[in-house]
């Protein structure tokens, strides 16, 4: 049994064979910017949907669901949305297999093409008037294709940025996925705010609920032209050199026998992560207009600016967590939502425009630690050869059960306990399984991925790593040869 898990991981201890310098990848910086950017913008695309289509919840349900009552109009219009949750765990399989077995940069090219293909129908789609029940349907089949490709989104572009960055800026390098989710939601809702002002409620019920939806057209282009011009992770090529046919066999039921463990343990990383996530980007604006009696548009506002806040928050946090390590930083995050989620959410309600702002920052500020971390600590837990997959499965299970099911959960449980401090209390609950968990969890900043030989962004980082020492000597030569060069180079001058 154990041959066999070393054999499919491609683990090897160190005594059975000492690192050598052709082993080790010193990481293009350049190309590895552009990675961050390129899977950003995909990371983008979801997220600006979402803000698109929260913002205009209400007029889909008029457009989609005319033939219902006004309540019921809505309920059915966030029941669509909500949906594409339930097939995410799906495509990620689908396409976390695809991606091991055939390389990230294809699937992740392919899945960007599937979100702004399925984004742009919606807003070419005939309203309930003109085609009646069959509106409706294909609005949903454009969400299942949305929530399939998105499955195997994420999980691809945390994969892609973690495989191209040098192990010592991994933080920083992941953290600009993040940057990719908030930029996406606060264009997206940006946008519906602006056409709403500048056209009215019945130019925007008419036609102008689907300009935003044929943005997702240039955007995809751009997106598709940026991943094509990338190379595939030197991770994955230095994998696929030696990696057998066998290996490719029942890939996810290998997954599944070998690495049980650190599925549950990015299962539960994903559950606070998304928990708070889901409740400060997601649910806020309804807890502040609904339970508190703010303005919708002032509920709106203060998430907005808050997002935009948090952009160089979670690049800094990125940052830091090259240095300190992603796991000190995550548990300074888990333990002060624990402290501080009930002075948050009582700053929250107190009325005072300034206060609740100070409040929701509060929670900003940890939630980066996370958004932060995540995209780099996630991928780390698991071996080359199966990390598209297995993060994929931990991330959408994960999603499905508890990061989209957050902002339901909480007007169910406020509901029922006429309590507005619930979602303080959901925060900490999260938080302290948590804490919990990252007892069992290594820490691996700066550290190679699972499987893979360490990455460098320098040459002389090689020497610092080397086993052998008769291995060091070769940056010393290189480094006499270059010096010599440049010597003779000045002395023809």
């Amino acid at each position: 049994m154990v041959d066999n898990v070393k054999k499919w991981t491609g683990f090897r201890k160190k005594s059975e064979r000492k690192l050598k310098k052709d082993d080790i990848t010193i990481v293009d910086t350049t190309a590895a910017k552009k990675a961050v950017v390129a899977t950003a913008l995909g990371n983008a695309m979801e997220w600006f949907d979402f803000g698109i289509y929260s913002y205009l919840a209400v007029t889909i349900g008029k457009v989609f669901f005319s033939g219902t009552s006004g309540p019921l109009q809505l309920v059915f219009s966030f029941a669509t949305f909500a949906v594409a949750f339930l097939v995410r765990p799906i495509g990620g399989m689908f396409f976390g297999m695809l991606g091991d077995k055939l390389g990230r940069k294809k699937i992740l090219t392919i899945t960007l093409v599937l979100m702004s293909f399925s984004t742009l129908c919606m807003g070419l789609i005939p309203s309930y008037e003109r085609i009646g029940n069959l509106a409706p349907i294909l609005l949903l089949i454009a969400r299942l294709v949305q929530g399939f490709s998105a499955g195997g989104e994420y999980s691809g572009a945390m994969t892609f940025i973690a495989e191209s960055s040098p192990d010592k800026k991994r933080g920083f390098f992941s953290s600009g996925l993040e940057v990719g989710t908030l930029a996406g939601y606060i264009g997206g809702s940006a946008i519906v705010t602006i056409l709403s002002y500048i056209l009215g409620p019945e130019k925007m019920l008419d036609w102008g609920w689907r300009i935003p939806f044929f943005i997702a057209a240039p955007m995809g282009l751009i997106g598709l032209y940026l991943r094509n011009n990338l190379e595939e992770t030197p991770v994955f090529e230095a994998m696929s050199e030696g990696k057998h046919k066998e290996n490719e066999k029942g890939l996810i039921k290998k997954v599944f026998l070998y690495h049980w463990p650190q599925l549950l343990k990015g299962v539960v990383l994903v559950l606070f992560f998304n928990v708070v996530d889901y409740m400060l980007l997601s649910y806020m604006p309804s807890y502040l207009n609904v339970v508190l009696g703010y303005g919708e548009t002032m509920g709106l506002l203060f998430i907005l600016i808050i997002m935009f806040i948090m952009i160089p928050i979670v690049l800094l946090m990125g940052f830091i967590s090259d240095r300190v390590g992603n796991k000190r930083l995550i548990l300074g995050g888990l333990i002060g939502l624990v402290i501080l989620s009930i002075p948050s959410f009582k700053m929250i309600g107190s009325g005072s425009h300034v206060t609740v702002f100070f409040g929701l920052l509060i929670l900003a500020v940890l939630l980066a630690t996370f958004e932060a971390t995540m995209p780099s600590m996630l991928p780390s837990l698991f071996f080359t050869e199966v990390r598209y997959v297995a993060l994929a499965i931990t991330f959408n299970i994960s999603v499905s059960l508890f990061g989209g099911t957050t902002p339901l959960v909480m007007s169910w449980l406020i509901k029922i306990t006429e309590n507005p401090m619930v979602p303080a209390y959901y925060i900490m609950a999260a938080c302290i399984i948590g804490i919990l968990t990252m007892f069992f969890v290594k820490e691996t900043t700066g550290k190679a991925l699972r499987g893979s030989a360490p990455a460098v962004e320098e040459k002389q980082e090689v020497v610092e790593i080397l086993e052998d020492p008769g291995e060091a000597l070769w940056w010393k030569e290189e480094k006499i040869n270059i010096e010599e060069k440049i010597a003779d180079s000045e002395n023809e001058k």
